[in-house]
C-alpha cells in the first residue's frame, strides 16, 4: 500500500510536559507515555526498516575487493538509520513474545523479530538474503533518557553481517539518536556517536563519526570516516549525511579538503565573535549545498525521496508505510503473536485515538 488508512493527527492539544517534568534523569521505560506521542508500528516493525537498502548488502557480495566490500556495508549501516529523520513519533513497545516477519522477494531478503525480554526490553532479530547470500541478525535493547529538553536513546546491541560467499563477519553498533524540543518548539532529531564496523576475517575496520549538529548547525546530520587496514593505514575515507547519501574518496584528497574548509570555515569566525555552549532551540537548517562532492568521489548510497503525503502519515517512508498492511491471505499464515494482529497498533493506524 501507498499510504495509511488515516493521517495522523495533532500532537498540538497534548503537554508532554505534563508527564515529563516529574522524570527528568529517570529511564523511560519505566513511564507511560500517551499514545499520542506514538507512531502506528512496533518496535519490532520499526527494527525491520534496517532492511528498506537491502541492495547494498547484495551488492557487497557481488565484489571481489575487500575495501569496496566494507564501502557497501558501510554505507548499509548509515542507510539503517536514515529512515530516523523526523520520525518523532515513538513506535509502540511490543510485548513478551511479540513477533514481526516479513519477506520481500523484491528486495530479496525475509526477516523474522521476535520480543525477547521485558525488563529491560531487547527485540532479536534475523534477516537472510532469499539466495543465501547473507544473514543480518542482531538483538537491541534501546536505553532512553530525559534531559529536560531532549529525549537520548542509545540502541545498545550489536549487529551482524555475514556475508556467506565471502566466509566474512562484520560487527558494529548504531549511533545515539536524540529527539529535541520534546517539551516546546518544533521536534527534530540528530544520530550521534561512532560506528566502529570491523571485518573479522581480514581485521579491516570502518570507523564513521555521525557528528552532533554543533551551534549553527554546520555539521547537522554529517557523517565522515576512514576504512583502515589492520596495521591502521587509512585505504579510503567516506564521508555524506545519514539523511540522504555517502560516498567514498581517497584519503589525501578527502584530508586536503577538510584542511582548505577548516581555513575557511576559520576566516568567516574570525569576523564574528561567538560564545554560547547552549544547545541549539531551533532546529537548525542544514546548509543549503547539503553535500558538498569532493571531485574523485564514488557515490556509495543514496537516499530514495519520501513519498508526497509522508508528512501526514508520520514521516514514514513507502517501506515504512507498508510494514502493518495486512490481507485475509496473510491472517492465515502468520503466529497469533504477530504485531500486525494488535488492536492497539491498528486502532491509531485507523485513526482512533
Amino acid at each position: 500500500r501507498t499510504s495509511l488508512p488515516s493521517p495522523m493527527f495533532s500532537r498540538n492539544d497534548f503537554s508532554i510536559w505534563s508527564i515529563l517534568r516529574k522524570c527528568i534523569g529517570m529511564e523511560l521505560s519505566k513511564i507511560t507515555m500517551p499514545v499520542i506521542f506514538n507512531e502506528p508500528l512496533s518496535f519490532l516493525q520499526r527494527l525491520t526498516e534496517y532492511m528498506e537498502h537491502t541492495y547494498l548488502i547484495h551488492k557487497a557480495s557481488s565484489l571481489s575487493s575487500t575495501t569496496e566490500r566494507m564501502q557497501c556495508v558501510a554505507a548499509f549501516a548509515v542507510s539503517a538509520v536514515a529512515s530516523q529523520w523526523e520520525r518523532t513519533g515513538k513506535p509502540f513497545n511490543p510485548l513478551l513474545g511479540e513477533t514481526y516477519e516479513l519477506i520481500r522477494d523484491d528486495l530479496g531478503f525475509r526477516l523474522l523479530s521476535e520480543q525477547v525480554s521485558h525488563h529491560p526490553p531487547i527485540s532479536a532479530f534475523y534477516a537472510e538474503g532469499l539466495n543465501n547470500d547473507f544473514v543480518f541478525h542482531g538483538s537491541i535493547y534501546p536505553k532512553l533518557k530525559f534531559w529536560g529538553k531532549s529525549v537520548e536513546a542509545e540502541p545498545k546491541g550489536t549487529m551482524t553481517l555475514e556475508l556467506l560467499e565471502h566466509n566474512e563477519a562484520y560487527t558494529w553498533t548504531n549511533p545515539t539518536c536524540c529527539v529535541h524540543n520534546i517539551i516546546v518548539g518544533k521536534l527534530w532529531i540528530e544520530q550521534y556517536g561512532n560506528v566502529e564496523i570491523t571485518n573479522h576475517k581480514t581485521g579491516e575496520k570502518c570507523v564513521l563519526s555521525f557528528k552532533p549538529c554543533g551551534l549553527f548547525g554546520k555539521e547537522l546530520h554529517k557523517v565522515e570516516g576512514y576504512i583502515q587496514d589492520k596495521s591502521k593505514k587509512k585505504l579510503c575515507a567516506l564521508y555524506g549525511k545519514w539523511t540522504e547519501c555517502l560516498y567514498s574518496v581517497d584519503p589525501a584528497t578527502f584530508e586536503a579538503y577538510k584542511k582548505n574548509d577548516k581555513k575557511n570555515t576559520e576566516e568567516k569566525k574570525s569576523g564574528k565573535q561567538v560564545s554560547n555552549t547552549e544547545e541549539p532551540d531551533e532546529m537548525p537548517l542544514p546548509d543549503s549545498e547539503s553535500v558538498y562532492v569532493i571531485p574523485g568521489s564514488i557515490l556509495l548510497w543514496k537516499i530514495t525521496p519520501r513519498p508526497p503525503n509522508s508528512a501526514q502519515m508520520y514521516n514514514f517512508t513507502s517501506f515504512a508505510m507498508a510494514l502493518n498492511e495486512l490481507d485475509k491471505e496473510m491472517e492465515s499464515v502468520i503466529p497469533k503473536t504477530d504485531c500486525r494482529l494488535r488492536p492497539d497498533i491498528r486502532a491509531m493506524e485507523n485513526g482512533e485515538i
